[in-house]
């Protein structure tokens, strides 16, 4: 049996997040959307621990919202700044633990280092490698992966507050690192150029701060024995009754921070472009922010292309309302959207089956002819995206004509 699973979100007691998101509403969403197992996210958060206590019921080291089929395995993402030979680093570290128990400790031991109740993602001064050290020494089933690793402000090897590598960061704690988060801006590919990562188990979460976000990166197991110990062990890498089958990924380009750029200037460069410029901004002369794709590029071994012998597969997807809203050019969040979504999602299922298994005539049934191309195309890879740069999202195409390149030449020149 298949289960699609995203570990990575948020609660509505995080920064910039949805009102929507507890329990019930990211219950329902998970179902429109086709996902299994959610992370209950911000476990740290006094407020948000109570509730899930208050609501989810134990079940072989996940658990069960009462009154529903949902499970939850406990996650929480932890936001370490500190400095580290001489240089300011900032890196978000997703945890996962068995119990309420385990997590109890984990939050009176981070209480006593930083206010866990300022933020469902606590802010703390703790060395990512100290995290490491205070959660393992807690529980040995806990896991330490690190988040959307390459982005520039806040991935263990982002480009501004980084590491060149897993041991840098985490020291005598790298071993007990079996997984990595791709992040919305990098996929497969790019990390398996890298030797860190191709030595780690992938996988691909959403990061979602309202319920409409979840399911844009997945993760897919197949096996018959589901519980928190055998999701653990196929992330380890253990051969069991469940293993990893594949991870859903956003088209990186499609990220915020896939090329290099300038949001202030409106300036997004590819790396050879950028390495053009010496990596400064050609219209204010400030440093570039250095996206994913020139980050994976300097700390590769390997050549583009490159694909290890033993892979988990991947697939591409855009979501939705996106394909949806592309098509009819409004807004993603537009009524007409919603309803068109709606109607889909009521006459085929989930939108993980109509974006992974629908045929275009029973999309075209249920919806129109340039919606199932639509879908065809992005599940084909047979798009254009204008890449996302400096904190700016790709503009997805799916007309087949490119668009026109951000960088503005009248104000270059």
């Amino acid at each position: 049996m298949k289960y699609i699973t995203d570990f990575h979100l948020h609660s509505k007691y995080s920064r910039a997040t949805s009102r929507d998101m507890d329990l019930e509403h990211i219950s329902q969403s998970a179902k429109t959307k086709g996902i299994d197992i959610l992370g209950t996210g911000d476990f740290t958060h006094p407020e948000w621990f109570k509730n899930l206590k208050a609501k989810l019921k134990p079940e072989n080291g996940l658990f069960k919202l009462r009154n529903s089929n949902s499970k939850f395995i406990l996650t929480s993402e932890i936001s370490s700044i500190y400095s580290k030979k001489g240089k300011t680093r900032k890196v978000h570290t997703l945890v996962f633990a068995p119990s309420f128990e385990v997590v109890e400790k984990i939050n009176n031991s981070l209480g006593k280092i930083g206010n866990l109740l300022s933020d469902g993602r606590p802010i703390l001064g703790i060395d990512a490698e100290e995290l490491a050290k205070i959660v393992l020494n807690i529980s040995k089933d806990c896991l330490i992966i690190p988040a959307h690793v390459l982005t520039p402000w806040f991935g263990v090897f982002g480009s501004k507050s980084g590491f060149d590598s897993i041991h840098e960061c985490f020291g005598d704690y790298s071993k007990d690192i079996y997984g990595l988060e791709t992040g919305l801006s990098a996929d497969p590919p790019m990390l398996w150029r890298m030797a860190d990562c191709r030595s780690r188990t992938l996988i691909s979460n959403s990061d979602a701060h309202s319920p409409k976000k979840l399911g844009r990166e997945a993760t897919v197991f197949e096996g018959d024995r589901l519980s928190y110990n055998s999701i653990a062990g196929a992330i380890k890498g253990i051969k069991g009754k469940l293993k990893l089958l594949s991870t859903i990924e956003f088209y990186p380009q499609e990220g915020k921070y896939y090329y290099d750029g300038h949001r202030n200037c409106e300036v997004s460069l590819s790396p050879p472009e950028s390495r053009k410029y010496n990596n400064v901004c050609p219209v204010c002369q400030k440093p570039l922010t250095i996206g994913v794709l020139n980050r994976a590029e300097q700390l590769s071994d390997k050549p583009e292309g490159f694909k290890p012998s033993k892979i988990v597969p991947f697939k591409s997807l855009i979501p939705l309302r996106e394909l949806i809203a592309e098509v009819l050019k409004i807004g993603s969040s537009s009524k007409k959207v919603e309803k068109e979504y709606d109607e889909l999602i009521k006459k085929i299922g989930s939108e993980f089956k109509i974006l992974l298994e629908s045929s275009s005539s029973d999309l075209e049934e249920a919806s129109s002819k340039e919606i199932a191309k639509a879908v065809i195309s992005a599940r084909e890879g047979r798009i254009n995206i204008e890449p996302g740069f400096d904190g700016v999202f790709g503009k997805i195409n799916v007309s087949g004509k490119k668009k026109k390149k951000r960088l503005n030449q009248k104000t270059l020149f």
